[in-house]
């Protein structure tokens, strides 16, 4: 795995200069942050080795290299997911590349499904925890001693620092935020009445398919993190209506703007 990672960083480096501190992976109906960078080099995935290629509609398959808030940066614009054949080593292989790349925080973005009963649709919600729910660890098989230890600490997943930030910038702009739990599930079929219950039972605010593998990875490798959901439809008693992946977009296209504007601001602040 070593050998794939230095491969991939080396070819990276031949094609950039930039030396990001900041990576973003930017979710379903997400990818508009990217206006904000000022870009200084784009690469489609299926041109960097060992990289897997994106299969989902929304998310266009390209690691950017520019300048946001001030910063240098990476940004993933469209993610890979469990549900498309991937294993967790390859769902996460790019925030360990982020990593050798330089980064020292990591910004992730999610559409998904509140189970909170108080959440309405277009909800903004900054995720303070997350729920482990799907069926294979990220860091399970040997461990990479020059990454992190073998049993990571996980008491912080989302830097406590960073929310308070962002809360604070919501306020300023009057934007609406919440914060809760995220669960993450295999997907790709969206839960049933009973797995939403089940979901809020276990303590959830929301609940997607993404987001959860990559912050387990990049707090192996000791990466502060912060993560923001738009909630795209709700998996509550007498509000659950049936929910194509095309409503998933539009609604997280239409809120993006104040997502984009607090991460933005987020950034040029650290």
């Amino acid at each position: 795995m070593l050998e794939k990672f230095n491969e991939t960083v080396s070819y990276l480096k031949s094609k950039t200069q930039v030396q990001p501190t900041i990576g973003i992976i930017l979710g379903t109906g997400l990818g508009g942050l990217v206006k904000e960078i000022e870009i200084i080099d784009e690469i489609p995935y299926e041109s960097i080795p060992n990289f897997p290629v994106s299969t989902v509609k929304g998310h266009h398959g390209r690691l950017i290299f520019g300048k946001l808030g001030g910063k240098s940066v990476i940004a993933m614009q469209g993610r890979f997911h469990y549900y498309e054949g991937y294993d967790m080593k390859q769902v996460t292989f790019p925030v360990r590349i982020m990593k050798l790349m330089g980064i020292e925080k990591l910004f992730v973005s999610n559409a998904s499904g509140g189970v909170n009963p108080d959440f309405e649709i277009g909800e903004i919600m900054i995720q303070n925890d997350h729920i482990n729910l799907f069926p294979e660890h990220p860091l399970t098989g040997p461990n990479i001693e020059e990454f992190g230890t073998r049993f990571p600490d996980m008491s912080q997943p989302y830097d406590h620092s960073m929310i308070a930030l962002a809360q604070q910038i919501a306020a300023e702009n009057n934007i609406r935020v919440s914060t809760g739990t995220y669960a993450g599930l295999t997907g790709p079929s969206l839960e049933t009445p009973a797995e939403y219950q089940y979901i809020r039972n276990t303590g959830a605010d929301a609940v997607g398919m993404s987001t959860v593998p990559e912050v387990i990875v990049a707090r192996h490798m000791q990466i502060p993190c912060f993560a923001v959901s738009i909630i795209t439809d709700l998996g509550v008693p007498g509000k659950i209506v049936e929910v194509t992946h095309e409503d998933v977009q539009r609604i997280a296209e239409r809120q993006e703007p104040k997502m984009t504007l607090i991460m933005k601001e987020l950034i040029s602040r650290l």
